[in-house]
């Protein structure tokens, strides 16, 4: 599948114009792109109990799951950022659970961009072979 980048940061624009972020106004928005050409949103969703905070990548991974979707193949995430915006460990943790080897694009609105994976982002990432069988 050829993956318009262009295009996936775009839908993370939309993504991030939802946001609901009274507390930080640092708004971020994600588009997951499912092997099938579906894009599922994400933003992030503050709560004024910090740690109940839903970050974009992992409210985009949440719909993509809740629609049954199980394979993904390309991620875009965008903020209003110096450089290109860095996940924090929760998603990147999901990240890797859920989709280790995905195409990430993390960018900001002034156009940078930086291409990676969420095993580069999390390299000796703890996953399911993690665990004891």
């Amino acid at each position: 599948m050829i993956i318009d980048y262009a295009a996936l940061v775009a839908e993370a624009r939309i993504a991030r114009e939802r946001a609901y972020a009274p507390y930080s106004r640092f708004s971020v928005g994600a588009a997951l792109l499912s092997a099938d050409g579906r894009i599922f949103h994400g933003c992030n969703i503050e709560n004024a109990s910090y740690p109940v905070t839903l970050c974009a990548e992992r409210s985009a991974f949440a719909a993509a799951w809740s629609a049954g979707v199980r394979e993904v193949v390309a991620l875009a995430v965008v903020a209003d950022t110096a450089g290109p915006v860095s996940p924090c460990g929760m998603c990147r943790q999901t990240m890797f659970e859920l989709a280790p080897d995905l195409a990430v694009l993390l960018a900001n609105l002034g156009g940078h961009e930086q291409h990676t994976t969420p095993r580069e982002l999390l390299p000796g990432g703890f996953g399911p072979d993690s665990l004891l069988k």
